[in-house]
């Protein structure tokens, strides 16, 4: 009952004395009022904020820009010690460059294909002709030199 209906009992009840109904309804009012303070607070949801992606990496800045021929080798020299001491395994991402220092990354775009790769300079050469880069097995195979042998290439040295 709603304290609307309590005022209308009281006035209908004699000498304004509460009635049995009155009681019961003020009763049920005290108790809805109890129970109410006695709830936990709900937690106000919050809305989940979207993850923010990181922002990507800059662009590493190109320092020297050159265009000649690349070679690769592979298998003949698995094993052994490049220029700087590691030892040459198949797969890997570098190249050997006659006089960038070793460590130098070079980004080589293959100029027939569009492919690019980049590279860790850890080796001296090529020795042959006009080639500017020999490539390692694993770079030569992601800008396609590997069954033509050679390729007109473009080197990007990064900072």
């Amino acid at each position: 009952m709603s304290e609307q209906a309590l005022a209308t009992t009281r006035e209908a009840s004699p000498k304004g004395l509460p009635t049995a109904s009155d009681v019961a309804v003020r009763t049920e009012l005290a108790i809805r009022e109890v129970d109410q303070l006695s709830l936990p607070e709900q937690p106000v949801e919050q809305p989940v904020p979207a993850p923010i992606a990181p922002a990507p990496p800059p662009a590493p800045r190109v320092l020297q820009t050159s265009t000649g021929k690349a070679s690769w080798y592979g298998p003949g020299f698995y094993g052994n010690r490049t220029a700087n001491g590691e030892v040459f395994r198949p797969g890997t991402m570098t190249a050997a460059h006659r006089t960038l220092p070793f460590g130098t990354r070079v980004r080589v775009t293959n100029l027939n294909n569009g492919r690019t790769a980049v590279v860790r300079i850890n080796d001296r050469g090529p020795f042959h002709g006009s080639r500017v880069i020999d490539l390692a097995h694993g770079a030569a195979t992601q800008l396609g030199v590997v069954s033509s042998g050679l390729a007109r290439v473009k080197l990007e040295v990064l900072q």
